[in-house]
């Protein structure tokens, strides 16, 4: 089953708790370090647009790409904007942004080579010379630390009740996480369909991210905690890197 498919319609409940405003101005003040006057952000792998409001009420223009149709739809509801469906790892749009950002680990479902320089093309092509480009992912020393672990989770929004079983299966030799998502519910007391995606996520160490980037045009800036901007450490599932166009 295509990733987002089903699961798309239980997104934003799902994710409620997610603090995108936080995140948004951390990413927010990054790209400014770069690029004080940033204001043209291309987003790949938009989602339902969480970070995409908090970037404009922070005064930037975010255009946002998704290959989940259902998730642009969302997007083009919530936010003022440019969405459309199209897959992050070679779109191309004929035009440049200040800077580039990819977050909730978008990087990290390109579990191939060929996707990674995929995405990391993409966001070179829409870059000017010193523009930037922001992105989070699964930081690997934290994931083999800590060791990914069955979760479930519980929400509740009216009528509406989901429960969603998290169990991943480690692919050390590849550095990917393979989760199964199972969701169950009821709605006004009506059992909902079960749905299961699988969702594969690579994580990364940051010599082979910089060895990516360059080869990109990229030179890294920084790799810190995501949000927050903490030192990466064996409890730091979510690193984020700020990288320039050079």
């Amino acid at each position: 089953m295509s990733v987002f498919a089903s699961y798309a319609r239980f997104y934003d409940l799902l994710y409620r708790d997610k603090d995108y405003s936080a995140e948004a101005a951390y990413v927010a003040g990054a790209l400014r370090t770069v690029l004080p006057a940033a204001r043209e952000v291309l987003e790949l792998g938009s989602g339902t647009g969480g970070h995409a409001v908090e970037l404009a009420r922070l005064g930037f223009s975010v255009t946002g790409v998704d290959r989940s149709a259902e998730m642009v739809e969302r997007a083009r509801a919530r936010v003022a904007g440019e969405f459309m469906q199209g897959d992050a790892c070679s779109v191309r749009l004929g035009r440049l942004f200040d800077a580039a950002v990819s977050l909730f680990h978008v990087v990290s479902y390109q579990t191939s080579d060929a996707q990674v320089r995929g995405i990391l093309d993409t966001a070179a092509a829409h870059v000017a010379t010193g523009g930037a480009f922001f992105f989070d992912f699964w930081y690997g020393p934290a994931v083999l630390a800590e060791r990914p672990e069955r979760r479930v989770k519980s929400v509740r929004d009216g009528a509406l009740e989901l429960t969603r079983v998290a169990e991943p299966t480690l692919r050390e030799s590849e550095h990917c996480v393979d989760v199964r998502y199972t969701v169950t519910g009821r709605d006004g007391g009506k059992a909902l369909e079960p749905t299961t995606e699988t969702h594969s996520m690579r994580y990364f160490f940051l010599p082979e991210l910089d060895r990516a980037l360059a080869r990109a045009g990229f030179e890294r800036l920084s790799a810190a905690e995501m949000p927050g901007g903490g030192p990466l450490s064996e409890r730091t599932w979510s690193a984020c890197v700020l990288a320039r166009r050079s």
